[in-house]
């Protein structure tokens, strides 16, 4: 059901971005009838000058500004309303954080508003800017067409975060089974919390390119339904590599554990059998402390025969524990 705007207009028109946005943190690049508005880093100023000069819903506006906007499409009668969140990975957090962009898509027109942490998004507006072959290229077809290269870049780009998740698996899989294991429940738990992130970004992000399509249908001149499916199955690839690194990330920490339990059993068992062996010493110390007679008290190789007495039972010992294989 498409939802309408709140205003009417006779005919729509791109305004230039010209004196009156030239304060503003915005940039466009034109090809016949299309121009497309990339606008980072959006603040009030700039959703204001959107609402002056397009015919867009104050709440569609106000979903621009939000950081915890779900992703979605909202469809009305002139124009579209996205909300898409693409993985981040944060090297100070260590965690693939979501960074949203907000699309508007009319006839003639794309407007972009992000953060400006999208390095595909803004490579693809520049090389738009500067390239005319470019330019022509992705504009000859549609707005839809254009939405389509940007979308299509900025799933392509989960897939190296997605890469780098995988080659920290395979280190935390070596180190598992090497002695140096200090810190790995640490990258461990670091790596799930990362996977589960990428998860929560992605998850929706499904749901919204897989009914692209038939709403972005109008707004291109070819038609988009085999390129639309093929990003779809990127989508799905990437979700189903996300449900693998999950299972092989659990694995890996019961593995650990497992590892872990084990080491602190050999551990406990040898110390065990030294104290076991020392026992008959500590017996024997605690026998002589006493303030009594005691055999080879007088002698002169009294600590020679009770140091003999105590080898012979401490041999006797090994040989019982090696007998049963306890050691």
């Amino acid at each position: 059901m498409a939802i309408p705007r709140m205003r009417k207009r006779k005919k729509e028109a791109i305004p230039e971005v010209g004196k009156e946005a030239g304060q503003l943190n915005i940039e466009s690049v034109a090809w016949g009838e299309l121009t497309w508005i990339n606008i980072e880093q959006p603040t009030k100023q700039e959703t204001e000058y959107l609402a002056e000069n397009y015919p867009f819903h104050p709440l569609d506006l106000d979903d621009c500004l939000s950081r915890i906007q779900r992703p979605k499409i909202d469809v009305y009668d002139d124009y579209l309303f996205l909300v898409f969140h693409f993985p981040v990975f944060s090297k100070e957090a260590r965690v693939t954080t979501p960074s949203q962009v907000s699309v508007f898509i009319g006839q003639n027109y794309l407007i972009t508003l992000h953060k400006g942490d999208l390095k595909p998004l803004a490579k693809l507006f520049n090389q738009c800017q500067t390239d005319e072959e470019i330019r022509q290229e992705h504009f000859s077809q549609g707005s839809g067409y254009l939405l389509y290269r940007v979308v299509d870049r900025l799933v392509d780009y989960c897939l190296p975060i997605l890469n780098k998740i995988g080659g920290n698996i395979e280190t935390v899989e070596d180190t598992i089974f090497s002695e140096r294991v200090r810190g790995i429940v640490r990258e461990i738990s670091a790596l799930r919390r990362d996977i589960i992130s990428f998860r929560r970004i992605i998850w929706p992000l499904r749901a919204v390119i897989g009914s692209m399509e038939p709403k972005i249908r109008r707004f291109s001149k070819m038609d988009m339904e085999v390129y639309f499916g093929d990003m779809v199955d990127h989508v799905d690839k990437i979700w189903d590599a996300l449900d693998e690194y999950k299972e092989i990330i659990e694995g890996l920490n019961g593995t650990y554990d497992s590892l872990a339990a084990n080491r602190t059993n050999e551990v406990m068992r040898m110390l065990t059998v030294i104290a076991t062996i020392l026992l008959p010493l500590t017996v024997i110390a605690s026998f002589y402390g006493m303030n009594v007679p005691l055999p080879f008290q007088e002698s002169h190789y009294s600590f020679l025969i009770v140091f003999f007495i105590w080898a012979l039972v401490v041999v006797g010992m090994l040989y019982f524990f090696r007998r049963h294989r306890w050691i």
